[in-house]
């Protein structure tokens, strides 16, 4: 045990519950860590002492012998065992998501065929109603009545302005209907814009490109991006965006070893409990500087993630603020907030986002 007091070393008292111990593990993990200025040697004692309070077994025998550490047994050796060490097959593939249609909650409430545009096709309703009553008492008062000329004066230049009123407005249903037929020949069947990279440093890429054509064009209204830079930005910052109405969803596709994932409220990534440092997201800033730039949009940020062996990826994204996903999971749970307006194409949100796509 090296004479350390694993409780003080990870700054936790004896009654100090599994969560209590792992988030300690991890605010010291950061900066104890070689990559960080920190040393092997202490670093590998700190994850001793997790790994040790963190086992339910381990723990209450590390606590015996603390309690009579002269006559407990001397504490048994784990062995330690070679690693293999398993490097990516650069052509390794996984096999494309398959999820049962029934497994999806929102993919049966999805009943039109068709997308509408926003703003609507129909002229302002209290704008036109206000017009067509003002015509109605006008012309039923003259038909009524025998004004003096001044009165009839002033009845024909309201009748004159509430017809004008209702002209201007049939006026402005008629431009509407003319830029949505217009928006829509160019526009209105392609539901996919822009392309995922090619190439084997793209391949998470191609994934998730499949995955969004085969699931979420299910929603008349998602329109797909890949491709997206930044505001002020001329490359491809972030992989792929997805908009349905007024809510728009990034992503960031990674092929990252097999293994149990989160991120925490920092942003930084961890694999089986320990900092993960096989790669790293930039969505965080990212996700900021488009919140900024489209305050008029409900805007989600999405960390998805793909084996880059044979293996299995399990992800904790409670409460994150860039969640890592698995692909079913991802169709399962932004597919549903997609749909909450899964027929209205927003133009202004979509002309901007498509102004973003770099290829």
């Amino acid at each position: 045990m090296q004479n350390v007091d694993y409780y003080e070393l990870l700054g936790v008292d004896e009654n100090a519950t599994a969560n209590e111990i792992r988030s300690a593990y991890r605010a010291l993990a950061k900066v104890m860590h070689p990559d960080a200025g920190g040393t092997a040697g202490t670093f590998r004692l700190l994850r001793e002492a997790y790994e040790t309070l963190s086992d339910p077994a381990r723990r209450a025998y590390y606590d015996s012998e603390e309690d009579d550490e002269d006559e407990a047994p001397a504490a048994p050796t784990v062995p330690r065992v070679a690693r293999k060490i398993v490097r990516d097959d650069p052509n390794y593939v996984p096999a494309q998501a398959e999820i049962p249609v029934d497994s999806i909650p929102w993919w049966h409430t999805v009943t039109t065929t068709q997308a509408v545009m926003s703003p609507p096709l129909r002229p302002e309703p209290p704008v036109l109603a206000a017009a067509i009553a003002g015509w109605v008492v006008l012309l039923l008062a003259l038909m009524l009545v025998s004004p003096p000329v001044p009165l009839l004066v002033m009845w024909l230049l309201a009748l004159l302005a509430s017809g004008a009123a209702l002209l201007k407005s049939v006026r402005r249903h008629l431009d509407v209907r003319t830029a949505n037929k217009a928006f829509l020949a160019r526009f209105g069947v392609n539901q996919i814009y822009g392309t995922p990279g090619v190439g084997t440093d793209h391949r998470a890429e191609q994934l998730t490109a499949n995955l969004l054509a085969t699931y979420f064009t299910r929603l008349p209204a998602v329109r797909i991006f890949h491709g997206i830079a930044e505001p002020g930005s001329v490359f491809a910052d972030v992989n792929h965006a997805v908009l349905c109405g007024r809510r728009l969803v990034l992503i960031e596709s990674k092929m990252w070893l097999p293994g149990h994932y989160d991120v925490d409220e920092d942003g930084e990534v961890w694999r089986n409990d320990h900092p993960f440092r096989g790669g790293s997201i930039h969505l965080a800033s990212q996700l900021a500087e488009f919140r900024a730039h489209w305050p008029e949009l409900e805007v989600r940020g999405v960390l998805l993630l793909y084996p880059s062996r044979p293996g299995e990826i399990t992800t904790d994204y409670t409460g994150a603020t860039i969640p890592p996903m698995v692909p079913a999971d991802f169709v399962r749970e932004i597919g549903g907030w997609l749909a909450a307006d899964p027929v209205t194409v927003d133009k202004k949100a979509f002309t901007a986002v498509l102004a973003q796509v770099v290829n």
